[in-house]
């Protein structure tokens, strides 16, 4: 069987993160034919993940670790860095989950738990791996009733939450947009590319990472696969293909993924008088009540400069590339909700705007196991990517090194990804709901 791929990844805009924190480690191209006894395609939250678990698990196992691009230049380095511990189902009103959410919690606790030993034992800075919690800001009266709703529903799962008035939301972000907050104290918030960097750099002690290294097939080789790139080979008895929704590329889930994009913005330095104009703290992150809302942060100079990040809109590209024009268009609503947030640094340019893929399946599961013999799966996040995406690795190393664990039942246990309604249908079905969705949120 050989596995050929469709096509590699291609972004639209600027890795700020990356950008922000100026030029990282570089990784040699792959021109040369080499073994392994572990390859790991993509070298994002998932592919690092399952390659320090594979190390963790045998710490004499070869492993080497293909990166299309440069590392945190990708999709790990364009998300909006909130590593969520609690339930946070983007398909629902208020976030909260129709499965077992106790259950999911404590999954994820331990996808942030993994990256907490991460960060400490790689000396990757406190300040891109912050224990700070986030807020769930609602700028409205549906926005107010979703999060009491959610308040209710963490009640009853036994989780701490506080609520946040008008005026500490003020305090806070410096803005008078939001009628109230939902403070979770759970969640990191991450610097994703410092992150993913410094999690490289940790993974590269022991293992052969390559960028710029887009692998263009896999076949197998008697008991061995053999992964090509564009210069050279690695030849491994196991193979985990952690490249979320480009695991459709190599024909693999096909008609079962949707392929999203999220986009967002961020501002250049704001200088001492700009500061002094926005108030509020140094350093927050506000998902919005609504899903469909604005996400919101405001980093400091432990992450990259006072700098104030948007996130909003959302586009389905079946073909996995967004366009200029689709950057464009939600650069231009991102403009109107910073304006609406911040009218005392209205007018401001935003020095980066970009585009980030992530893939969905209809009934909310992840393709993270065994595909066949030798072959494993770190994919589909579902929008959750710093959290799924780390144990959706470590799931993938675990069942490859043979090692049950409460994270590999999960994955085991959950169904394969619903097909989709045959295109174009299902593309303009989802960009007419996304839509809808956008418009419905309103001022969140």
């Amino acid at each position: 069987m050989t596995y050929s791929a469709a096509r590699t990844p291609v972004h639209q805009g600027p890795a700020a993160w990356a950008d922000i924190l100026g030029n990282g480690a570089q990784y040699p191209t792959l021109e040369t034919e080499i073994s392994a006894d572990v390859v790991v395609i993509g070298a994002g939250f998932a592919g690092l993940s399952a390659a320090l678990r594979v190390q963790q698990l045998d710490p004499t196992a070869k492993v080497a670790v293909l990166e299309a691009g440069r590392v945190a230049q990708g999709a790990a380095g364009r998300n909006s860095g909130f590593m969520i511990d609690l339930p946070h189902d983007l398909a629902s009103d208020d976030y909260a989950g129709a499965g077992d959410d106790q259950l999911l919690t404590r999954l994820n606790r331990q996808a942030i738990a993994f990256g907490a030993e991460a960060a400490e034992t790689f000396g990757i800075a406190p300040a891109y791996f912050d224990k700070s919690g986030k807020v769930n800001g609602a700028a409205s009266a549906a926005g107010d009733a979703h999060n009491r709703s959610y308040e209710s529903h963490l009640r009853t799962l036994g989780e701490t939450s506080a609520w946040l008035d008008a005026q500490s939301m003020h305090e806070l972000t410096g803005s008078r947009h939001y009628v109230s907050g939902l403070f979770t104290p759970g969640t990191v918030m991450l610097q994703p590319a410092g992150y993913i960097r410094g999690l490289a750099t940790g993974v590269a002690r022991h293992a052969n990472l390559f960028e710029n290294s887009a692998v263009l097939s896999f076949a197998r080789a008697g008991q061995s696969w053999c992964v090509k790139t564009a210069k050279g080979q690695v030849t491994a008895a196991k193979v985990i293909l952690a490249l979320n929704g480009h695991l459709e590329s190599f024909g693999i889930a096909k008609g079962r993924l949707m392929q999203l994009f999220l986009f967002a913005s961020m501002t250049s330095e704001l200088d001492s008088e700009m500061r002094a104009r926005l108030g509020g703290a140094d350093r927050w992150g506000v998902t919005p009540s609504d899903p469909m809302g604005t996400t919101v942060r405001r980093i400091d100079t432990g992450q990259g400069g006072h700098r104030i990040v948007t996130r909003t809109c959302a586009v389905m590209r079946p073909d996995m590339q967004a366009s200029a024009g689709d950057v464009g268009r939600a650069a231009k609503v991102q403009r109107a909700k910073f304006a609406a947030r911040f009218p005392q640094l209205a007018g401001l340019k935003m020095q980066y705007e970009w585009a980030g893929h992530l893939c969905l399946s209809l009934n909310g599961v992840a393709v993270a196991g065994a595909i066949e013999d030798g072959v494993y799966s770190a994919c589909v996040q579902n929008g959750l990517g710093t959290a799924r995406g780390t144990l959706t690795g470590m799931a993938a190393a675990e069942t490859a090194m043979g090692h049950p664990s409460e994270i590999t039942q999960f994955f085991l246990a959950e169904a394969a990804p619903k097909r989709l309604p045959p295109q174009p249908f299902a593309k303009i079905g989802a960009n007419a709901y996304l839509r809808w969705k956008e418009w419905r949120a309103g001022a969140e």
